[in-house]
Formats: C-alpha cells, structure tokens, sequence
C-alpha cells in the first residue's frame, strides 16, 4: 500500500481558517495539522479540534502578528509598531536579519503556550513561510531542548523526519492550481530512499481578516473542498493509498 501525507498549517490564523480545516479534520482526509500559537485565532481554533484525533504539530510563526515576547527584546523580528515583520521583507531581505538568541525567545515562547493549550507537545515542529538559516536554527535548537522532532524544509530533494524520507507537494501558489490534480500527481510519484509525499495545504475560508493579511486567498476553499470530497477519498482507496499521519513515522 501506498502512502501519504496530507498536512493542513495555519490553524489559528483566523477563525475562517479555523472552520475550513475543522470541516477537512472532521469530514475530510486532514489527520495533522499545523497550529499558529501567536494569533487572536489561535484558542477558538484548538477548541474546534479538541476532541478530535489529529496529530497537532506548531507551526512556528514570526512573520504575522503580535509575537507573544516583548517586542523590545526581539527588535529583529518586530517592526516599529510591535508587530512581527512580514513574510515580504523577508522576502526583500539581502541577508539574514534575524538574530539567533532572539528569534529563540519567540520559538520558546510559542512552544510553551502550543502545551499550555494542547496539554501536549508537538507532535512535530516546523516554520510559518519565512526563509531564514537563523530561523531554522532557532527551531531546531528549541525542538532538540523540548525533545520534539524538528521538520526540516526542504522544497527540493527530500527532507528527512526520524528515519523516514519525505518529499514536499507544496502548489497553493502557483496559478491553475487544482488541488486533487496535484494530489493525484504527487502521490502516484516514485520517490528515492521508499520516500513519502507530503502534501502541504492551507485550507480555510476567507474571511475578512485573512482577506487583507494573507497572499494565499483563493486556494484555501479549494483545498477544503478536495480535502472533503467523496471524490478524494473514492481516488485515495481505488489506487490503495493510505494517509498517514507524523505519529506514523518510524
């Protein structure tokens, strides 16, 4: 049998979000999802899930936001307003900004209320779409304190997770993207090393709040709607394909 893994970030990011990805938990083939622990979003969207079986991993954020540190004490990552500086000046950056015992600040401090609210680590540990080698480190050394299992990015080649060898399906951006296509697509692929496809999405609807904060609007309902189609789930068990979950790999 074949497997995947099918992913869902951003929970918390605001409550559309939240009620898109609790439809793909609780009526569609969504088994981990990734939680935002800075955002007004954040309780309302734990609470949709609490009773739920999901793997809960922290979708580490420092480029959304108010950061649940003093923004005197990580004045890299902040703007002059207090707010965690956006993905695009990451983006625009020349060089890596961001200071390493800062950023850790901002990681442990997400990390502490991620069990603060769950009752539990995460099961996995990863960032919010920010490119940053500091960034990375950052997660990685607050992860390997907290004994959780750091998942390294990776867009190209495989990205290793335990033992296991994953290969990221990540289309939301691209244009024409057509959700159950590209599922379609990744998961009959043949990977290197017996490698897993991880398929990242972003479900959720838009509401006001995402609508002005976010670059990712209109794959968001799509990927509800792939996630909870009969469609989906019809293809997945015709070509004997099992979705697998973080708590699954060896």
């Amino acid at each position: 049998m074949r497997k995947i893994l099918v992913r869902a970030d951003d929970l918390g990011f605001s409550e559309g979000i939240n009620y898109g990805i609790e439809k793909t938990v609780k009526e569609g083939i969504i088994r981990s999802v990734g939680v935002m622990m800075n955002m007004p979003a954040t309780e309302h969207g734990i609470n949709l899930l609490k009773d739920c079986d999901v793997c809960l991993g922290l979708h580490t954020n420092i480029c959304v936001g108010k950061p649940l540190v003093d923004p005197k004490l990580i004045p890299s990552i902040c703007d002059e307003n207090g707010n965690l500086k956006s993905s695009k000046t990451y983006r625009n950056a020349k060089e890596d900004f961001v200071e390493l015992e800062e950023v850790m600040l901002e990681i442990e401090a997400q990390y502490q209320r991620f069990v603060e609210l769950t009752g539990q680590k995460p099961h996995y540990f990863e960032g919010h779409a920010v490119m940053s080698d500091n960034f990375f480190k950052g997660m990685e050394i607050v992860a390997k304190k907290h004994e959780c299992d750091y998942l390294p990015v990776s867009f190209s080649g495989s990205t290793k997770f335990r033992n296991s060898s994953l290969y990221t399906s990540m289309d939301s951006m691209k244009p024409d993207y057509n959700p159950l296509e590209s599922l379609k697509r990744d998961a009959l692929k043949e990977y290197p090393d017996n490698g897993i496809c991880m398929f990242v999405c972003h479900p959720g609807y838009l509401d006001a709040y995402i609508m002005k904060v976010s670059s990712l609007l209109n794959a968001r309902p799509l990927e509800v709607e792939m996630a909870c189609s009969q469609e989906t789930k019809d293809w997945l068990k015709d070509n004997n394909i099992e979705v697998i979950t973080y708590d699954d790999l060896d």
